[in-house]
């Protein structure tokens, strides 16, 4: 799945496109490295985005096209 979309989908991002900005400004990375929004994103990865003054670092749980508003906090988990 497109780095973008599961941005969206998990709702680390509210808008698509809101996350596709933050990936070409180069607020996101993943495992280290800048990412594109057409990356694709495989479980076990390590996304990283800066918001401000504050980062958000979590790794891929799951990857599922579709998802309930109640389980998307499970297809990651916050990494310190």
């Amino acid at each position: 799945m497109r780095l973008d979309k599961y941005l969206k989908v998990s709702r680390i991002i509210k808008r698509r496109t809101v996350a596709n900005e933050a990936c070409d400004a180069g607020r996101v990375t993943v495992n280290g490295k800048p990412a594109r929004a057409s990356y694709d994103v495989k479980m076990g990865d390590i996304i990283e985005i800066s918001f401000g003054t504050r980062n958000f670092k979590a790794e891929v749980l799951s990857v599922a096209e579709t998802v309930k508003k109640d389980d998307a906090s499970g297809m990651y988990r916050l990494v310190t």
